[in-house]
């Protein structure tokens, strides 16, 4: 039964990776059609709603303890591929939310880094390893520095392991964005991996967001180019992230800025300026990444306010199915 002690409030469930025989390879927390199959009937379909019913509940106050919604990130192709034909079949309308510069030919890289991850190395230990080398530095003392952090993040996202959580320190905070894309790039051509070719087979298109509105599912903001630490941001980076999504989603589905009301946090990361710039913008709906509460945010509860709604990774669900 999903239903337990540790998640009796209303929370999404948070979805990302989906894999298939095809272009859409397994790798880590991706899971198959009869995997997803399985999770929503391990949550009891009952118990999910449909994302406008969830929606309107949430305002109105109605929402039940175990009643939740499905919620899918980063505009990823295997979502429209391999989990809407299982939606549209068991009849769940779902919140889809996208970052935008993809439907303006200037994606963020992260997939790309992801499929090469999946396909160019036996396993994500051999991929680490190969990134230290190109990187060449000695980071001992980093991580001895960052070791709280390394364990508080590893009790906050447990589906990560220590390895991915000390590469995520390494992207995020050692490393410049600019820093860490020039290591991949290298990479790239060591083993002669050409990104561009895989655009189309890997992230949404604007016609799959229509396709997703017109079946009934909501769209919502992710910001613009999907930074991984959006609270380091100024407040006027801020607002353009979300200002420039916000257009971005109006325009592709002809609709007006004031009919798009939902939205999640990319990577869980968000401050004080990012929340008055959503509400400053008419959204009335927020997801977080995690289902506890993070008093370093002034987190008073789980649901702590109605930008900051807690998310189950479905990755979590996954390890207790098995």
């Amino acid at each position: 039964m999903y239903v337990n002690n540790n998640n009796n409030f209303f929370h999404g469930i948070m979805f990302h990776h989906f894999h298939d025989h095809g272009i859409h390879t397994k790798g880590q927390g991706s899971i198959d059609k009869d995997d997803f199959y399985k999770m929503i009937n391990f949550i009891g379909r009952n118990n999910i709603l449909d994302a406008d019913v969830f929606f309107e509940k949430f305002k109105n106050n109605k929402l039940k303890n175990n009643q939740v919604c499905l919620t899918f990130d980063d505009a990823i192709k295997c979502q429209i591929d391999i989990a809407l034909p299982i939606l549209e079949e068991l009849k769940i309308k779902s919140f889809f939310f996208v970052y935008t510069s993809i439907f303006q030919g200037k994606p963020d890289n992260l997939e790309f880094f992801r499929y090469f991850r999946i396909n160019y190395f036996k396993n994500v230990d051999e991929f680490y390893d190969s990134f230290y080398e190109f990187l060449d530095k000695d980071l001992k003392s980093f991580f001895e520095k960052n070791n709280k952090k390394i364990q508080q993040t590893k009790i906050k996202f447990p589906h990560y392991s220590i390895s991915d959580i000390k590469f995520r320190l390494v992207r995020d905070v050692f490393l410049t964005k600019v820093q860490y894309e020039d290591i991949m790039f290298l990479m790239f051509k060591d083993k002669k991996f050409n990104h561009n070719d895989f655009s189309k087979k890997l992230l949404f298109q604007k016609n799959d967001l229509k396709t997703l509105d017109n079946l009934g599912h909501l769209i919502g903001l992710h910001s613009h180019n999907h930074p991984t630490l959006l609270e380091k941001l100024t407040h006027d980076e801020q607002k353009s992230e979300y200002e420039n999504c916000l257009s971005s989603v109006s325009e592709i589905l002809d609709k007006p800025k004031n009919e798009i009301k939902c939205m999640s946090h990319p990577c869980g990361s968000y401050n004080a300026d990012t929340l008055k710039i959503l509400k400053e913008l008419g959204i009335e709906l927020g997801f977080k990444q995690i289902m506890t509460i993070e008093p370093e945010k002034g987190m008073k509860k789980v649901n702590n306010s109605f930008l900051e709604i807690a998310r189950q990774d479905h990755a979590d669900i996954f390890k207790r199915m098995n």
